[in-house]
């Protein structure tokens, strides 16, 4: 896979991407949340990793949010950021994703490591969300998922009043899991992921369901129903039997049923 805003590369069991816009606080773009959607889409259709990983190029910045020139002067989708397409790419997949914090997270970037399913941050990392201070806001994925990590009131303090959070306070807050010194973040994160990587795959993608089908409405609960169900009952008796005697135009053998 090659792509100009982000980088990708496998380790074994463990996927890499890299948001790749260092001189810019590594800021999402259209081209980035296109990138990083279509990368995901990409490892959906592959068994080779089990666990993705998630970080920031250079030593400063994860993400400092999005950029929102270069669209179309229109309400319509085009004329939005689509910052959404990730969120819903990283809930859609079945693998673990780990967000490696090396640096800010802030506004979108802060909602990015929210909507992975675990996050190790070096120590020095600082989450924090501004929208509401420099005219733009979160209204979805920004507001329950941080409600959830945090609960209600302390989600709040963090849009109304936007304050800095270093690391240590967002673990014992819960919005992160896991802190390390800064120059052993590569090191841990790894050992992480592969700490992860160990465990079933499809134990973990359907645990992961189940968590998303909290806030997935129809959508969540069919990702469980359909991509974790369907291909099972496909080589069952039941499904051998009903489908040869539709073929055939008879009544099924229902003593073949439940098997």
């Amino acid at each position: 896979m090659s792509f100009s805003e982000i980088l990708y590369r496998e380790e074994g069991p463990v996927g890499i991407i890299t948001l790749n816009r260092p001189h810019d606080g590594n800021m999402f773009t259209q081209t980035m949340c296109h990138e990083l959607r279509n990368c995901i889409e990409d490892i959906r259709r592959e068994t080779r990793t089990r666990v993705i990983v998630l970080t920031g190029a250079g030593d400063k910045f994860f993400c400092i949010g999005g950029r929102k020139e270069g669209m179309e002067d229109t309400n319509l989708y085009a004329g939005v950021l689509p910052t959404l397409d990730m969120y819903e790419a990283i809930d859609r997949l079945q693998k673990p994703v780990i967000a490696s914090v090396n640096g800010f997270a802030v506004g979108g970037g802060n909602v990015l490591q929210m909507v992975c399913d675990l996050t190790i941050a070096k120590e020095s990392a600082v989450f924090r969300q501004v929208g509401p201070m420099m005219g733009s806001f979160d209204a979805g994925y920004g507001t329950w998922y941080l409600e959830d990590l945090v609960g209600k009131k302390k989600a709040k303090e963090m849009w109304y009043a936007n304050i800095k959070i270093g690391a240590p306070e967002a673990l014992s807050l819960g919005l992160i899991n896991r802190v390390v010194p800064d120059d052993t973040l590569a090191q841990k994160t790894m050992e992480f992921a592969l700490e992860v990587a160990d465990r079933g795959s499809f134990a973990l993608a359907s645990i992961k369901g189940a968590f998303n089908a909290r806030h997935g409405g129809v959508s969540g609960l069919s990702r469980i129903t359909h991509d974790m169900l369907l291909r099972q009952y496909l080589r069952s008796d039941e499904h051998e039997e009903l489908a040869a005697s539709f073929a055939e135009r008879r009544k099924p053998d229902g003593s073949k049923f439940g098997k």
